[in-house]
Order: C-alpha cells, then sequence, then structure tokens
C-alpha cells in the first residue's frame, strides 16, 4: 500500500468546497481545464440533521424547467431534448438521461419541494449533468492499458447457484478472458489479475489488495472488476445489471443507511471520484443497452477491490447466478460473449466520451459520432 494513496479528491476539492461555504450555503467547484476550481454558492436547507439542495435549484443552476410530474411526489427536470432527471420523494435512486441511478441519502420532501442530499449533487448529480465543468479532475489521455479482475478464484468460488451446479469463478474468468481478446484487437493492453483458476492469497484481505497493486504495478489507465450477483430475497423475481465505482470520502455507501468506520476514511481511489463516476456512468449504459437487461442501478460502494486503485475503477456484477432463469443464461457461451461485448462497448464510450470532452473547439462543433453502439468484435 502507498502511502502517496491517501491523498484524495475531497482533500483536494471537497476542504475547498466545505471551507469556503458561509451558513446555509455549500459550495460545489466548477472546474475549467486551465484553471483551478471556481466556488459556486448553494443555498441549504437542514434536514434530518444533513444538508440538501433543493431540486429546483438544480434546475436553476443547469438550465433546466422543472415540474412535478406527480404533485409533491415526484419532479422531472428537462430541456429541449426531453426529461434529463427525475427525483421522487423518499427515493434513494433517480432516473439520469434513462439510467437508474443512486444516491448515499433519500430524497425528501419538504416546503412545497423536493430536496436532494448536498454531498450527492456536488459529487453525484452535478458531475454527471455537466462533466466538462470537471475536466481537470479527468485523465489527461485516452486508456491504453486495462487491468481485468475476474471475481474470486481457486477456494473462493464466490456466488453459487448449487441448484444447478453452477458458480461466479468460472464464470468470470471466462467472461474475461472474452472481453481480453475483444479489447486487444481494438488495440488495448490488457491484463488479467488471475488466467487460471486460483486466488492471488488464501487470505482474502491479500487477495483483494493484490489485484490493486497489479493495477498500480502495472501503472494501469483503467482497472475491471467483473462479478456475478446474487440475492437471497426473491430470487426468481431479481435479474439485471449492477455497477459500482468508489464511494467519495464522507458519503454514505449504496444502501448503507448510516455512517461505519470506512464513511470518514480517505482511500487512495477517492482522488479519482469524477473519473470513477464518469467511468461507471458510461460501463452501465454500454451494459443496459447492449444486454437489454433490467437496470439494478448505478452504485456507489466502498468495495475492497476498489480502494486501493491509483486509476480509476469500476466493478460490474453483470446477472444474478441466484435466479436460476438468469443462470442459466450465463451457463451458455453466447450470453458470456454478449457480456463481453456490453462491457467493451461500455469502455469504447468512455474513451470516446472522454475524447470528445478534450477536442478542441473547432473539432466539438463538428457533427459528433455516436459512443453508443457496441464496438466490433
Amino acid at each position: 500500500m502507498k502511502s502517496t494513496g491517501l491523498r484524495c479528491f475531497l482533500g483536494l476539492a471537497m476542504s475547498l468546497v466545505l471551507a469556503a461555504a458561509t451558513p446555509g450555503e455549500t459550495a460545489v467547484p466548477r472546474v475549467a481545464p486551465s484553471r483551478p476550481p471556481v466556488p459556486q454558492l448553494w443555498p441549504t436547507l437542514r434536514l434530518r440533521g444533513a444538508d440538501y439542495i433543493d431540486v429546483r435549484e438544480i434546475a436553476r443552476r443547469f438550465e433546466l424547467q422543472a415540474a412535478w410530474s406527480k404533485p409533491e411526489l415526484a419532479m422531472a427536470l428537462r430541456d429541449a431534448r426531453g426529461v434529463r432527471l427525475t427525483f421522487e420523494n423518499g427515493q434513494y435512486d433517480f432516473n439520469f438521461d434513462g439510467l437508474r441511478v443512486f444516491l448515499g441519502e433519500r430524497v425528501l420532501f419538504d416546503r412545497n419541494t423536493l430536496w436532494v442530499p448536498k454531498l450527492d449533487v456536488i459529487t453525484l448529480v452535478a458531475p454527471l449533468l455537466r462533466p466538462a465543468d470537471h475536466l481537470a479532475q479527468l485523465p489527461e489521455k485516452a486508456p491504453k492499458t486495462i487491468v481485468l479482475d475476474p471475481g474470486h478464484g481457486g477456494g473462493d468460488p464466490g456466488t453459487e447457484n448449487k441448484r444447478l451446479g453452477l458458480n461466479e469463478k468460472t464464470f468470470t474468468l471466462d467472461i474475461a478472458q472474452r472481453l481480453k481478446k475483444l479489447l486487444e484487437e481494438q488495440g488495448w493492453r490488457v491484463l488479467l489479475t488471475r488466467g487460471d483458476d486460483r486466488e492471488l492469497s488464501k487470505n482474502k484481505k491479500i487477495d483483494l489488495q493484490l489485484r490493486d497493486e497489479l493495477a498500480n504495478d502495472a501503472k494501469a489507465d483503467l482497472f475491471l472488476s467483473i462479478h456475478l450477483n446474487s440475492v437471497e430475497t426473491d430470487p426468481a423475481h431479481v435479474t439485471g445489471v449492477e455497477t459500482y465505482t468508489m464511494s467519495p470520502q464522507f458519503m454514505l455507501s449504496t444502501g448503507d443507511g448510516k455512517k461505519d468506520d470506512l464513511t470518514d476514511t480517505a482511500y487512495p481511489s477517492n482522488k479519482l471520484d469524477y473519473a470513477n463516476l464518469f467511468l461507471g456512468e458510461q460501463l452501465h449504459r454500454g451494459m443496459i443497452a447492449t444486454l437489454k437487461t433490467p437496470d439494478r442501478g448505478f452504485k456507489r460502494g466502498r468495495r475492497a477491490v476498489l480502494r486501493l486503485l491509483d486509476c480509476p475503477g469500476a466493478l460490474v456484477e453483470c446477472a444474478y447466478l441466484s435466479n436460476d432463469a438468469e443462470a442459466r443464461r450465463v451457463a451458455t457461451p453466447e450470453f458470456r460473449q454478449q457480456i463481453a461485448m456490453a462491457l467493451a462497448a461500455g469502455l469504447h464510450n468512455y474513451a470516446a466520451a472522454l475524447d470528445a470532452l478534450r477536442a478542441p473547439p473547432a473539432a466539438a462543433n463538428a457533427p459528433a459520432r455516436s459512443t453508443s453502439a457496441a464496438p466490433s468484435p
């Protein structure tokens, strides 16, 4: 573990954001490529022990029109292209350009409007809406080297469907090998954390750290951990894809409900919060668009395999082995190839979107090439 890794994004930006705010206000940086972040003040309201921002203020800042889609329940924010965001009272998730995205805390109704947690606005909603404002915190070059991490291995089978005799470790390795071939055909340098059925250490904590160290030592541009999911409650009806990136410091991870010992810790990968967010969004879009599978949400969590990275990273739960029908699909080479192609599409979209953000003004005004289609195998 590198001591320099304890530098984090919120040490760079959030300290400025929070320290610069006056009582009742929160600052958020709007970043231009050639100058430091410039604080912008957000009026806030204290609700249930946390600072919240009015959804109508989000609309005003980003030149959107806010209107109730369901009175006192759901509010939609739209522009000329249509609805961009939809927030709903009491919900942890919201809709962003057709994608299901999870907040750290619930949306609340108060004073005839909806309120979104301040930290979620700063670290999630604002950069999703306008990533160019945070260009200084995004990678300066297109990714070329990626480390693929097939989850589990060896004595750790991962998720198991014992009814069908299926386990996670076998399929994650196969998907990673298929994805490796696709990416190498497109010019990527691809490394695997494991190329056969083994773990990196019998000690699980060390095993996960070694996966990050492999990526850091290789000076990888990206890290992708590939997994298959499981649920105990109503497994017959739960299918689809979840994508995780590292939770920013001080933010509640998806589903936590309250702070724990990890919440306020600054991890090495937190210095890449904006890049993680950008990568996770593109990966999740690629999976949903390509597989046509249920959207279980783009989420954030302090997964051990994401904490110590020196490069942007994500973990994708590609399908549910606990669902017999979906498990049977995963057991077919055809569906595993589709998963690999969907992941490749998301990575392609991430690289293309970075290129588009960094394009010179003349190129930016030219017709944009699509980043929604899966790359050719």
